[in-house]
């Protein structure tokens, strides 16, 4: 198969990752992409259709010293190369964090049972704390002990990243997650700007007041001062519809236990929609119908706590490229299959992290060269399609002279060659 190499081989170089003049860390990179097993099954599968022997041993052994001497440089090349390739340079960051399940019992410093987005709460797990650039293309990344609360995880990356590459200014977005009252002060007192989700439902009584009183219509938004910094509460009927549908949904889901006796007094909590639910005598639950209503007034609410000097428009305009990172996340641990991790040494966690960064990287090249080129197909597409192109050797019985020819046999392989140079 020559079609991996002359695609992602060449993005792989563009980016300038070519700058780790390493054949090993290349390979696992390009294989992540097009088969995202177990090093094990990488090894099988480029020597069946690469003739490149690896031993799992010597993967392994690559995957040791991984981390101390390339972690560094990779955030670097990827770094310079979004620098260049966004016309208004790295002025806007996005944060956010996931968690990565292992498939084991065992725990150490690093793998801890925590709060998993996931559901995984009974494995062992890491916290994944991940920084883009507008477009959703990577710049830093971070792993934190699997018990790690989300909003601690924040300040060290950004800060390191500032200092790092010497910015001066820096815009920072992150979701209600990241929301606490330490990392708002120490934003301010580093310089930075930020646009952090608010959220507006635990405010104090006089905010939400305010916020009631607005009468907000379709698209509207309107700015509430508190503590020296702008609450910026915008409505959507969009949004309406959805907060609607995932309440009727929810205590749906509520009635379903209530009527099997699944819930106990255990259940009267703040998670979800169990925040509806109340004792009715000694022992039965039953659902509020008042927190229901109070509850209404809220849908199609989004609040946003920013002390940037942009408009309504360019905060929430920017707060919305969120999605990009939480697109960063669904491909790492569907497409690239991050997670669950088999590796338990904490170096090779280390290295499986970094091989996913790059090979995120890599992906993102990739869509926003298919964009350029406005070329008619999907990331996953090509990568489907270039695993089947293959290259003949063919030696002449006279002259023994070797000829290559890249075999382009459909129409779709002849595109994809036209699109990136080869023939």
């Amino acid at each position: 198969i020559v079609g991996i190499d002359l695609v992602l081989g060449k993005i792989f170089d563009d980016i300038g990752f070519n700058r780790i003049d390493d054949e090993l860390f290349r390979d696992l990179v390009l294989y992540r992409l097009v088969y995202p097993k177990s090093k094990l099954k990488t090894a099988e599968y480029l020597l069946r259709y690469a003739q490149k022997n690896y031993s799992e041993d010597e993967i392994y052994r690559y995957m040791d010293k991984l981390r101390n001497f390339r972690q560094e440089l990779v955030q670097r090349i990827s770094y310079e190369h979004t620098l260049k390739i966004l016309p208004n340079g790295i002025q806007v960051v996005f944060y956010d964090v996931t968690t990565i399940y292992f498939e084991t019992d065992y725990e150490d410093d690093l793998r801890k049972p925590g709060f998993s987005k996931e559901g995984r709460h009974q494995n062992p797990q890491i916290v994944l704390g991940l920084l883009v650039s507008e477009g959703g293309y990577p710049l830093a990344y971070d792993i934190f002990e699997g018990k790690q609360y989300e909003g601690h995880t924040m300040m060290p990356i950004i800060n390191g990243f500032k200092e790092k590459f010497n910015l001066e200014k820096l815009v920072v977005v992150a979701d209600s997650g990241l929301l606490s009252k330490d990392n708002i002060n120490e934003l301010i007192s580093n310089n930075y700007e930020f646009i952090l989700g608010a959220r507006i439902k635990n405010e104090n009584q006089d905010i939400k007041d305010e916020i009631m009183a607005l009468s907000l219509k379709n698209g509207e938004s309107k700015v509430i001062n508190k503590d020296g910094l702008k609450l910026i509460i915008a409505y959507s009927e969009d949004r309406a519809k959805k907060d609607q549908y995932n309440r009727e949904k929810g205590i749906k889901r509520l009635n379903k236990s209530l009527k099997s006796g699944k819930l106990t007094k255990s259940s009267i909590n703040n998670r979800g929609y169990n925040k509806f639910l109340e004792m009715d005598g000694e022992i039965n639950l039953k659902i509020n119908t008042e927190k229901i209503k109070a509850d209404e007034k809220w849908d199609g609410l989004k609040g946003y706590i920013t002390n940037s000097n942009l408009n309504k428009k360019e905060v929430i305009a920017n707060y919305r490229q969120l999605w990009l990172i939480e697109k960063a996340f669904r491909i790492a641990k569907t497409d690239l299959k991050i997670r669950p991790i088999f590796h338990y040494r904490q170096r090779r966690i280390e290295a499986h992290i970094c091989l996913n960064f790059v090979a995120y990287k890599v992906y993102k090249e990739l869509e926003r060269q298919l964009k350029v080129k406005r070329a008619n197909f999907s990331p996953e597409k090509v990568i489907e399609i270039i695993q089947s192109i293959f290259e003949i050797e063919i030696t002449t019985p006279s002259s023994r002279e070797i000829i290559k020819k890249v075999l382009l046999l459909t129409e779709e392989q002849k595109q994809i060659a036209k699109i990136f140079g080869f023939n």
